[in-house]
């Protein structure tokens, strides 16, 4: 165990990031080469190991946290890396990218610091990399089962590594040039660096995983649609194959194509050039990472930059900007600042919405000395140049509630380039692959399943929806937690039984104040 009083001696303290300055010269992690050793076991020792240790109800993987502290507290990297890949395929991915609800239902939260439960996870995952313990686990025997996963992202790999290992022969079929989905192509370097999902993959190779690139399945007009680049459409475009005809040659299929539907923003000057969507700018960015393009199609480079939408995504453009050489960026946020404390709402454990800084907010602070968000603001109309180029954004203010506009708070802000990340309604809705396999949509515009991941419950044998296609857009540890869980649907019924761990049901949501919440209960 850990140090029974080590939370009243050691206080918190998180791996530092790089300085501001020096970070903002690369697109390396913002935590690249920084010490994570003797620190991390230090801080595990922080660890209450509490009778009921709601750290696993906060996270839907059920993480064994109490477990690898103690023994990352007490140097067994190889133990703790263990009890780390008991509930979770990627933890190298979970440690940089998971806003940590498991940190919000530490115990330790009630009137102190929480344990540094995130830096911790991703230390046993790149120690026990180094030191080597990353190895393929083939499965024993084969079961001559197959199974087609449509996606390639966190949900969809997870459920194809533990389909692979139970003994399944699984392919992975991606429409774009590469595997990973918004693990590749959404996700900027600064966060996670590809050599992690790169070695995920050949590590799946090695299992037995094939991969297929460059198929949209479903899609019945040839090369996949949509804009010149988009976030999973690969330069050339891609082949398409028929979703009836994989199932028919399957024994069972997994659709895991994320929430791909983009939202909108209807205003006036919609069309003026210099408005992208989110994802259209962040995968031009990260394809120039890859080699692609020598310079992005869509640089925030010389100009000014206003982001559209508060969150991650958001976020993630933030800090792609100010690294393209934008000369100012302001990010819009329609939600009132939230407090720095929990509402009587959102009493622990539950994950509250909280003023909360990202990397990029704080390289922002760094550039200009302020927060570069406006909240309680939405946008009015664009106005154009004599070119038709976006030059300005007319916003207002709104009122928190209905968020309708608030009279006499107009104004303008210059702009050269605007991003939209007002986040995604669904799966995408163009090509035929609902109709080919049969798949309906529920009341949030998702794939409808039931509760054991069944495409319309049942009613298309053989067919299961993980991810966000079947829960809306959500955290990459939901993602892996529903790609194990939908694994285990699959081997169950391909078999009759499975062994294989399921963490979570299809309609489960994250906790709130009443609980884990499934549809329809309240």
């Amino acid at each position: 165990m850990t140090d029974p009083f080590g939370f009243l001696r050691i206080p918190r303290e998180a791996v530092p990031a790089r300085p501001v300055e020096e970070r903002l010269g690369d697109w390396r992690e913002v935590h690249a080469g920084q010490a994570l050793l003797p620190l991390v076991s230090r801080q595990a020792d922080r660890c209450m190991d509490c009778g009921i240790p709601f750290c696993h109800t906060g996270c839907p993987l059920g993480n064994l946290i109490p477990e690898w502290n103690a023994y990352a507290a007490h140097g067994d990297w190889r133990a703790a890396y263990e009890r780390l890949h008991a509930t979770n395929n990627f933890p190298e991915v979970t440690g940089r990218l998971c806003p940590a609800p498991c940190e919000d239902a530490c115990v330790l939260t009630i009137n102190a610091d929480p344990v540094t439960i995130k830096n911790v996870e991703q230390a046993i995952a790149d120690e026990g990399l180094r030191r080597g313990y990353l190895t393929p686990r083939p499965p024993e025997k084969q079961t001559g089962k197959t199974v087609a996963v449509i996606g390639s992202g966190p949900a969809g790999l997870a459920a194809a590594q533990q389909l692979t290992r139970a003994g399944h022969a699984v392919t992975v079929h991606e429409r774009a040039d590469r595997i990973g989905g918004l693990l590749r192509y959404g996700i900027p370097e600064f966060k996670m660096e590809k050599i992690h999902l790169d070695r995920r993959i050949e590590q799946m190779r090695a299992e037995g995983t094939v991969f297929v690139t460059g198929t949209d399945i479903g899609c019945a007009a040839g090369p996949a649609a949509g804009p010149a680049v988009g976030p999973a459409v690969s330069p050339g475009g891609a082949a398409s194959t028929s979703a009836a005809e994989l199932r028919g040659r399957c024994d069972a299929v997994v659709v895991a194509i994320g929430a791909g539907e983009r939202r909108e923003l209807p205003v006036p000057g919609r069309g003026l050039h210099g408005i992208h969507q989110a994802m259209e700018y962040l995968t031009c960015a990260n394809r120039v990472r890859e080699g692609d393009y020598a310079v992005s199609p869509v640089t925030a480079e010389g100009r000014h930059v206003v982001i559209v939408g508060g969150g991650d995504t958001g976020s993630d453009c933030l800090g792609t900007a100010l690294r393209q050489g934008a000369i100012s960026v302001v990010q819009l946020d329609i939600n009132p600042e939230p407090g720095t404390g929990r509402t009587d709402g959102e009493p622990w454990p539950v994950y509250p919405r909280t003023y909360r800084i990202s990397h990029a907010h704080e390289e922002a602070r760094g550039c200009e000395g302020r927060d570069p968000r406006l909240f309680s603001s939405a946008t009015l109309r664009f106005e154009g140049d004599a070119s038709g180029r976006v030059r300005a954004l007319h916003l207002t203010a709104v009122e928190p509630v209905a968020r309708s506009p608030l009279v006499g708070t107009e104004h303008v802000i210059p702009t050269g380039l605007v991003l939209l990340a007002l986040g995604f309604s669904g799966p995408e809705r163009a090509g035929g692959l609902r109709e080919q396999l049969g798949l309906e949509l529920d009341e949030r515009g998702n794939f409808a399943r039931d509760a054991g991941f069944a495409a319309g419950g049942g009613r298309a044998p053989g067919v299961f929806v993980a991810g966000d296609a079947g829960r809306g857009q959500s955290l990459v540890v939901w993602a892996i937690a529903e790609g194990r869980a939908v694994a285990a649907a699959v081997d169950r019924y391909l078999t009759g039984s499975t062994c294989l761990p399921a963490p979570v049901a299809a309609h489960d949501r994250p906790m709130t104040a009443l609980g884990r919440m499934r549809y329809g209960e309240f």
